[in-house]
């Protein structure tokens, strides 16, 4: 037994056990959250319940189970709940999701189990989805155009699906027409307005220049009441449309149908029915803009600004962390002072988050922002263009932050590069820079690919600094779009991880929120380990490429 331990078996055992426990413990919290987050999608069967109260009277609910449990009959007579001819210590009980909320006080509801005296799951019973007060529970009662029944029994479902079809036709013909050509027409007005206070403020404000301001600002609203035509027109169409649900009330509710997405029948749908229906609401959920107080509706905004403000961010680290690191090895005296600067940079990777939050806000944003809106911006003020929060500032303050693990990681590599290697590059004419150039730095490459990896990784993840910087709740724009200069640096931005803590913890709905938190936080590990997989190709490139100058 001892030879056996001397042999140091029992520690590659030990090692390679905490690396499996580590593994499946990473995988199976994976797996849950991808389970909670993905079910979210999967078309619930849709039940019509009687419920009886205590005094005897009976109620119908219609909607999905959301959640159950068991729970002690203890607690529940503490709550003030009585429950008659009951016997045992726990309960089970279920919580509906019955949306309507236009018409119910809540749109969750707990069902105790002893209380439910039918439970029924019709294959009539529909879900509209809508683009404001949530899902609706109901029976199809008819499909109107113009306050007339176009529709009867035996094609309701399919004039239903047509004229659906037709106002989310409708209502996205009018969503490109706001964000494009009247959005464009909005941002050259105000152009126009930013350049006459311009040359207001520079004295150059003449009248030739005001008319030629006052001509090309006439043209721009001819232009606009064309397009704001066009635009009632869509609504108008869109707007045609009705259909007639019976709620669990029994009332019959007429809902327009430019407010309705989509219509479902989950009880009557099969299985590949299901599958289709499934992929097609994740594929909404990271196309589409959130809604409700983010608590419906899609992602897409936050995706691109997390993977936006990560590429902007990268940009800027790499650069100044490979020259930094560069000259550490490479150029720097081997004495006190750089002893030291490589201590205040390992210690830099350890000074909490929030911390250059607050240097961003005060620094960066204040300070640099401030000044370059009274050189550059004098005509926005007292508005400010960079001297408030944006996706600039937030990717160069994650830069900072994500700064030494560039260093450090670049630094490592360097110094693995065999020092006879620049002896006989300089030994054969070369000069310093250019063994740099095309021995060292090549060579450098997949670590400082390393470090940029690790970067990504913590960058992505960050929230707390965000929210001094830049990231905001809901962004009405994107930070690219089709106008000059088209990458606008200066534009707040929806970020995963914040969306994640908006939706978890300050949501006015927190049953309706609880499985959109674990579809973004998975949606969120997705992008960061595609964005790590992105850069681990290029990493392996660069060492295939340049791995004959080991040689």
């Amino acid at each position: 037994m001892n030879k056996w331990f001397k042999s140091g078996k029992p520690y590659i055992w030990l090692t390679a056990g905490a690396v499996s426990v580590s593994l499946i413990a990473v995988l199976g919290l994976l797996a849950l959250i991808a389970w909670r987050g993905l079910s979210f999608f999967w078309p619930a069967a849709i039940h019509e319940v009687e419920v009886q109260a205590n005094d005897g009277s009976t109620r119908v609910i219609i909607g999905e189970v959301y959640d159950r449990e068991e729970v002690p009959i203890s607690r529940l007579e503490e709550s003030g709940v009585t429950l008659e001819g009951f016997e045992g210590d726990m309960l089970e009980r279920k919580l509906f999701k019955v949306g309507n909320r236009e018409f119910v006080p809540l749109d969750f509801m707990w069902v105790m189990q002893p209380q439910i005296i039918r439970d029924e799951t019709p294959q009539d019973l529909a879900v509209l989805e809508r683009s404001k007060d949530g899902n609706f529970y109901g029976y199809v009662v008819d499909v109107l155009e113009n306050g007339e029944s176009v529709a009867n029994s035996e094609n309701l479902r399919k004039v239903l699906f047509e004229r659906i079809e037709r106002a989310v036709e409708f209502n996205e013909k009018a969503s490109d027409l706001q964000q494009g050509p009247i959005g464009a027409i909005n941002y050259e007005l105000n152009q126009l307005r930013l350049e006459a206070r311009a040359l207001d403020l520079e004295g150059q404000l003449t009248e030739a220049e005001q008319q030629r301001l006052a001509a090309e600002e006439q043209a721009l609203n001819e232009q606009y009441k064309e397009l704001e035509k066009e635009l009632f027109a869509y609504r108008e169409a869109a707007s045609r449309d009705s259909v007639v649900m019976r709620d669990m009330r029994g009332m019959d509710v007429t809902i327009p149908m430019y407010r309705v997405l989509d219509a479902t029948f989950p009880n009557d749908m099969g299985l590949l029915s299901k599958v289709g229906h499934f992929f097609v609401q994740i594929g909404k959920f990271v196309s589409e803009d959130p809604r409700e107080a983010n608590t419906e509706g899609g992602v897409f905004p936050a995706i691109f600004g997390t993977v936006f403000m990560v590429l902007l961010m990268s940009v800027i680290v790499t650069p100044f962390g490979v020259i930094a690191a560069v000259y550490l090895h490479e150029y720097a005296g081997k004495n006190a002072i750089t002893r030291l600067i490589r201590i205040a940079v390992i210690n830099l990777a350890g000074v909490p988050s929030i911390v250059y939050g607050v240097f961003g806000l005060g620094f960066f944003v204040y300070m640099v922002g401030g000044t370059l809106d009274q050189i550059f911006y004098p005509e926005a003020l007292p508005s400010p263009t960079f001297g408030t929060p944006g996706v600039m500032w937030s990717a160069i303050t994650l830069a900072i932050l994500t700064l030494p693990v560039v260093i450090v990681s670049t630094e490592e590599g360097l110094s693995r590069i065999p020092s006879t290697l620049r002896e006989g590059s300089l030994a054969l004419g070369a000069t310093k820079a250019e063994t740099l150039w095309r021995i060292i730095l090549p060579m450098a490459s997949p670590a400082i690919m390393t470090g940029l990896i690790l970067a990504v990784a913590r960058a992505a993840g960050e929230v707390a600094p965000l929210m001094l910087v830049g990231v905001v709740k809901s962004a009405p724009m994107l930070p690219v779009d089709g106008n000059f200069p088209y990458f606008h640096l200066d534009r707040k931005f929806m970020h995963l991880g914040f969306h994640i803590y908006d939706v978890g913890f300050q949501s006015p709905n927190v049953e309706a929120a609880r499985p959109l938190v674990y579809a973004t936080s998975f949606l969120l590990v997705t992008v960061i380990v595609g964005l790590n997989l992105t850069a681990i190709g290029v990493r392996n490139h660069l060492r295939e490429k340049y791995r004959s100058l080991e040689h």
